[in-house]
């Protein structure tokens, strides 16, 4: 896919090896400046290290002003581009996953040298210190955008990520709706219990575990878009922490009770149609309901 998209490139520069300092916005530059000292990982409160610079929006859930205006112009007009080309030319297009039916794997299409840049440079001094097990160093990434708009996909199913830190940025657009609503961590008590809702601002991304369980609410109007970046640390995935938690249930605990409905998953949850209506674009669809595991379930579990 990249090879049948060079010729068509607008912005050579994102297809090259660094990510250039002036698409990051100001306070992304001081927040860099601030998590790269001596000291910063053993700092008790992250935020404190750049008040006013890093918001936590839930505990481990942390959003930031991160790209600049001008990172944003060029980098959606490429993908308005690529999106053009590939429909004249017929170009197929590899989806991100099975949930997004209009995003773009950005590694596919020539940037993952530019994304790996970031993510070395930017991204992960802060990961560092705010996941210090997950974010001790970052060996390789899934980047790609997802798109929400009404006549298209509205949202998406809850879930977690095959990250361990995951990176989401919002790119702009007008939109209403189309928030991000975050529940408890894989395999605790509260799992699948609400803890927080966020909005998306132009440029400010937000940064979380992998594990923690968030969906994509359904857009009202208009049109969202985000560069996600899933950072993965090998190391990290050849620990025994890793294997007990994310490749098996040996260590997946009890619900403490029923989930919130916000929190359901028609596509993971044994018990979705106790609380909610199983939507109509997945009734022909066969899915492999696992969640939660026999044996962790809450007390009155039915399914």
């Amino acid at each position: 896919m990249a090879d049948a998209y060079t010729s068509h490139r607008r912005h050579p520069g994102l297809f090259g090896d660094k990510f250039e300092e002036s698409w990051l916005h100001p306070d992304m530059k001081d927040l860099v400046k601030a998590f790269g000292g001596s000291n910063a990982s053993f700092a008790e409160d992250p935020t404190k290290l750049a008040p006013g610079l890093l918001r936590e929006e839930a505990p481990q859930v942390y959003s930031f002003k991160c790209l600049s205006p001008l990172f944003l112009q060029i980098f959606n007009e490429e993908i308005e581009n690529f999106y053009e080309i590939t429909d004249k030319y017929n170009i197929p297009v590899r989806r991100p996953n099975t949930m997004n039916n209009y995003g773009v794997i950005v590694n596919e299409i020539g940037m993952r040298p530019m994304i790996t840049s970031f993510q070395q440079n930017y991204l992960w001094p802060l990961a560092r210190v705010l996941f210090p097990s997950e974010g001790s160093q970052f060996d390789d990434h899934h980047s790609f955008i997802v798109r929400y708009r009404a006549d298209e996909d509205l949202g998406l199913d809850m879930h977690t990520d095959d990250s361990d830190v995951t990176f989401n940025v919002c790119l702009g657009h007008d939109f209403v709706g189309a928030t991000l609503s975050f529940c408890g961590m894989y395999g605790a008590v509260d799992h699948r219990k609400w803890v927080h809702t966020y909005r998306h601002e132009s440029g400010r991304a937000i940064l979380h575990l992998g594990s923690r369980r968030h969906g994509a609410d359904d857009i009202e109007s208009g049109m969202r878009a985000n560069l996600i970046v899933w950072n993965r640390n090998h190391d990290y995935r050849n620990s025994m922490d890793y294997r007990r938690t994310r490749r098996s249930h040996v260590l997946y605990q009890k619900e403490e009770g029923p989930p919130d409905p916000v929190c359901l998953s028609y596509t993971h949850d044994r018990d979705f149609a106790n609380f909610k209506a199983v939507p109509d674009s997945t009734k022909e669809k066969s899915t492999e309901a696992w969640c939660p595991p026999p044996g962790k379930e809450y007390d009155g579990f039915k399914e």
